[in-house]
């Protein structure tokens, strides 16, 4: 069974954001990962993680729209990606992303239709370019999180 094929089973089990998030990062061959969905108050909360430092956690438990990489994949509604998010000079990459250790790392909107209500982000400890095949892939999977 395919990546979109399990996630849309996954999509109606209570803890489907962490379950589809964990299929998502060893399908891909990645090490890390954070879904985050948009809370009534207009901020991205975190709603599952994959080996996330404690301390970045904390961090990233809210994030306003528009700040980091899952910020800006919720704003413009398009995949944010970083090859090396330690060497990023674009301004995408905020301090709490580089603490992670990552390097390889992209994060989709995660769509209710065509409402973005979240963002759904992988990250490899290599440096990576993700495939347009893989982040059409990321894209799809996200939706089953919506």
């Amino acid at each position: 069974m395919g990546l979109l094929e399990t996630a849309r089973e996954l999509a109606s089990h209570p803890d489907r954001a962490q379950k589809i998030l964990q299929a998502a990062i060893e399908a891909l061959g990645a090490d890390s990962g954070t879904v985050h969905l948009l809370g009534d108050d207009g901020l991205l909360h975190l709603a599952a993680s994959h080996q996330i430092p404690q301390a970045v956690l904390q961090l990233v438990a809210e994030i306003p729209v528009g700040k980091g990489m899952a910020g800006l994949a919720v704003e413009r509604g398009q995949p944010v990606t970083a090859c090396n998010i330690q060497t990023d000079t674009s301004g995408d990459v905020r301090p709490a992303a580089k603490a992670t250790g990552m390097e390889g790392a992209i994060v989709v909107p995660v769509f209710r239709g065509s409402q973005v209500v979240g963002a759904f982000g992988v990250a490899s400890r290599q440096q990576r370019t993700f495939t347009a095949d893989e982040v059409a892939l990321l894209v799809e999977v996200a939706r089953c999180v919506a």
